[in-house]
């Protein structure tokens, strides 16, 4: 129970700080260290567990900044919280917060700040 709670935190801090910078169904995203996160909250188990795992933060305007074009089945089994951030499937499940099946465009681009 302590690590849902520990990884909802993350998700939220996630999504409060780029609160602003969302909007759901963008081509351009940012993607977010979740093990960085749990870093800077202290959560050494989470930042080890999660240190390969990102969530994704679709953007209203492209950053400046270099940019990627990525393929959107690289997204298949990614989970969309109500915010418009999605998360890996196995990560969102773990967390235990309702979500639904991330959409992805035929292609994304992946925004470098």
């Amino acid at each position: 129970m302590k690590m849902n709670r520990h990884l909802n935190t993350i998700l939220d801090m996630i999504e409060k700080e780029f609160r602003f910078k969302v909007k759901k169904g963008s081509r351009h995203y940012i993607e977010v260290s979740v093990g960085k996160q749990a870093q800077k909250l202290g959560y050494d188990d989470l930042e080890e567990k999660y240190r390969n795992t990102y969530a994704i933060v679709p953007l209203k305007s492209p950053q400046s900044g270099m940019k990627v074009r990525i393929d959107g089945r690289t997204f298949v089994n990614y989970a969309e919280y109500g915010s418009g951030i999605a998360v890996p499937g196995h990560l969102a499940r773990e967390a235990g917060q309702s979500f639904k099946s991330f959409v992805p465009n035929d292609s994304m681009i992946c925004n470098f700040t």
